[in-house]
């Protein structure tokens, strides 16, 4: 560990981005952080269905080295990858665990992550990742799904029914370097690891809640104010809010925004012979057409431990525009959680329901013939760069504030690694390094065509309010 550093330092948000930034910075030798957050997460343990709603409260998120020709994140998986097993090992061998934790528990599992469609021939994208992952030296680590040689290596490998793991054949690639993260365990993980490092952390609805900056005589944050109107000072505040980050910060307007995905869960009873087939011994992570627009962008995962299937869409990216105090119409998140919305059932996009319900009949059939159907359905906000990379860099103008977000989706692998970039950045440490450049704050190039349209506003077709939504129940029936 590094010399002693006593400077406060706040960090808003206690999801990776916020998490994993506690982490390093202990590790760097600073002995004053505070972590606050609205979610209550040492209760609710980082469950969506107990009330969180964070991108990061979830039960499971992708974890894949298949990046096409973007190698910086290639590399930052492989890095992730070795605390993953790490975690692992140590949680096995059952010192110093969470409550609730047992030596039995892991959070992540390796059964592959495939990436496939109905394809006649191999997509760029897929082609550029086996290439890649060649060239770094992880050889026969990225297996297409029609190639005799991959076959036979997946079958030595135990990799050999996640080729094709549904009732259509599709061409892909499967990663076998992938797989899942638990994520509502690894985020509790990553939480206990934070707090024997000695982190504070403040995790309530008043007391932990954002509520405004404290600015000095020279308009430069000093800290914050939390919703029970006390005042934090510190000498670096950090914001990792997720989706909510954007509209906390204005200035990330027409580089961030919120967008939400749509998610289906399906639960199998004990009693059902599908427990194994779609188990993490047999069935991988995957995404299906992800690239493909509005018609594709489907992912989904094996059967967890209490029996929830998830499948989630991307396809269309929604946002919820609400005017702000400055005038300014910005994405905020609604969900089932939300001050004045609880309890009530969450409703996704026709169009997503429609896209995962042609899916599920084409590729996943014995789903309906058994009668197993959706269950609960959500939305998931996510805060998306234009171009899709992250953001991790100080606050234009303001030396005392930073930001970590613009997840797009991709970020939750790199809950073991991602702080110390962060950390990095905040000491000016390798800041001509690929990955730092890549985060840095920026607008889209002259001519440029962004990743992602952004603030499109209420009037976009992306609007929610002018989205024709489906309920939990009417989502259980075939449109």
């Amino acid at each position: 560990m590094s010399s002693t550093k006593p400077e406060h330092i706040i960090i808003v948000g206690a999801g990776i981005f916020g998490l994993s930034t506690a982490i390093h910075l202990a590790r760097r030798g600073y002995t004053n952080i505070t972590v606050f957050d609205k979610q209550p997460y040492e209760k609710t343990l980082y469950s969506y269905l107990d009330g969180c709603d964070a991108a990061s409260a979830d039960i499971n998120k992708i974890i894949r080295s298949a990046y096409g020709s973007q190698t910086i994140y290639q590399e930052l998986t492989s890095d992730a990858l070795r605390s993953w097993h790490e975690w692992n090992q140590e949680i096995a061998r059952g010192a110093d665990l969470p409550p609730g934790f047992s030596p039995s528990d892991r959070v992540f599992f390796n059964c592959g992550n495939l990436s496939c469609g109905d394809y006649s021939s191999l997509p760029t994208f897929e082609r550029a990742t086996v290439e890649c992952m060649e060239a770094a030296g992880f050889k026969r680590t990225q297996l297409i799904t029609n190639e005799p040689a991959d076959l036979n290596a997946a079958e030595e490998k135990g990799f050999f029914p996640a080729m094709n793991p549904f009732s259509k054949k599709t061409l892909g690639v499967l990663d076998t370097t992938g797989g899942i993260a638990v994520a509502d365990k690894a985020c509790l993980y990553a939480l206990h690891k934070a707090k024997s490092l000695g982190v504070r952390f403040i995790l309530d609805p008043f007391n932990g809640a954002f509520a405004s900056f404290i600015y000095d005589l020279n308009s430069q944050v000093i800290g914050i104010r939390t919703a029970d109107n006390k005042k934090h000072l510190a000498g670096m505040t950090i914001m990792a809010c997720g989706g909510w980050t954007p509209s906390l910060l204005p200035e990330l307007d027409d580089l961030c925004e919120a967008t939400a995905g749509s998610v289906v869960l399906l639960k199998i009873p004990q009693s059902s012979q599908l427990r194994q087939r779609f188990s993490p011994s047999r069935f991988p992570s995957y995404t299906f057409k992800v690239r493909d627009g509005a018609e594709g962008g489907l992912y989904g995962f094996p059967v967890d431990e209490r029996g929830l299937l998830k499948i989630g869409y991307r396809g269309t990216k929604y946002t919820n525009p609400k005017v702000q105090k400055d005038g300014k119409e910005r994405s905020v998140p609604i969900t089932r959680w939300t001050t004045g919305n609880e309890g009530t059932l969450t409703q996704i996009p026709q169009q997503a329901h429609r896209v995962i319900r042609k899916f599920m009949d084409e590729y996943l059939p014995e789903l309906g013939q058994e009668g197993i159907n959706i269950w609960k359905s959500r939305v998931c906000w996510y805060t998306d760069s234009f171009d899709n990379h992250f953001v991790i860099d100080r606050v234009p103008g303001q030396k005392g504030l930073m930001c970590a977000t613009g997840g797009s989706g991709h970020a939750f692998k790199f809950l073991p690694n991602i702080g110390k970039w962060v950390v990095d950045v905040m000491e000016n440490i390798g800041m001509d390094s690929p990955c730092i450049q890549a985060w840095r704050w920026r607008k889209p190039a002259s001519g440029e065509e962004p990743t992602n349209t952004l603030m499109e506003g209420s009037n976009g077709a992306r609007s929610l309010g002018k989205t024709c939504l489906v309920t939990a129940e009417a989502a259980r029936s075939k449109i």
